[in-house]
């Protein structure tokens, strides 16, 4: 794998890390709240299921780091087309905005496997 295709892996990684915490520890904070434009009152009764996506956003951060570390491309290829298609669910269902911040990044650092 390219130096290019594993940086690409590891922002992947990061980016759902991240949603990890946004969803886990700061759904109901300004962070959050700005994050995924939501009223507190909103973000209060979703808090729960807001923590389970954060778990598997975790989950998914887990997956690509570690195919990365063991050198398993085909774990790493999995990942990122299961982060692609939870882009492309969430842009259908909810914001095309999740397509361009999860679905872009795994789509290039894919290409990179590929045409790297």
């Amino acid at each position: 794998m390219s130096v290019i295709a594993a940086v690409l892996v590891v922002l992947v990684a990061v980016l759902h890390a991240w949603f990890l915490v946004l969803e886990m520890f700061l759904w109901t904070r300004p962070a959050g709240l700005k994050a995924f434009r939501n009223t507190p009152e909103k973000a209060e009764t979703t808090r729960v299921l807001a923590a389970n996506q954060g778990l598997y956003n975790g989950f998914l951060a887990a997956g690509l780091l570690w195919g990365l570390v063991t050198e398993q491309w085909n774990v790493v290829v999995f990942f990122l087309l299961c982060v692609i298609v939870a882009a492309l669910y969430g842009a259908w269902s909810v914001s095309r905005r999740i397509f361009y911040v999860q679905g872009v990044p795994a789509i290039a650092a894919l290409a990179a496997i590929w045409l790297l």
